[in-house]
């Protein structure tokens, strides 16, 4: 018994640590659909980087600990730190600027927290 309620505690704590992370990335999409540049990485620029360099720590770890807690449960990955991590970096010659994908990623972020019409 003992077990499933730490069980049941660290599946609590996991789904807590989730909307941490979804509170953070949310927060750091808009300062960057606000025009600030850096969440993306798209230029690559030393300063925006340090400016960054926080939010982006704080993502990681997060994403770190709920990594450590869905192994324990047995559960998939969490999936959306690597999405984030691999939408960062050098983009194409087309690619759109920093804070209209941002936009896209909130947009993205709205439409997934919707209940489907299945539901």
């Amino acid at each position: 018994m003992a077990k499933a309620d730490r069980l049941e505690r660290l599946d609590k704590r996991r789904a807590e640590m989730e909307a941490d992370y979804l509170e953070a990335l949310i927060e750091a999409l808009h300062t960057t659909a606000a025009g600030k540049w850096g969440l993306f990485d798209h230029t690559a620029d030393k300063i925006m980087r340090a400016a960054t360099a926080p939010v982006i720590a704080n993502l990681q770890d997060i994403a770190d600990e709920i990594a450590v807690a869905r192994e324990t449960l047995f559960m998939e990955p969490f999936t959306l730190h690597d999405e984030f991590m691999a939408a960062r970096g050098k983009p194409g010659a087309h690619a759109v600027g920093e804070p209209k994908q941002a936009r896209a990623w909130l947009e993205r972020l709205r439409l997934a927290a919707k209940p489907s019409a299945a539901d």
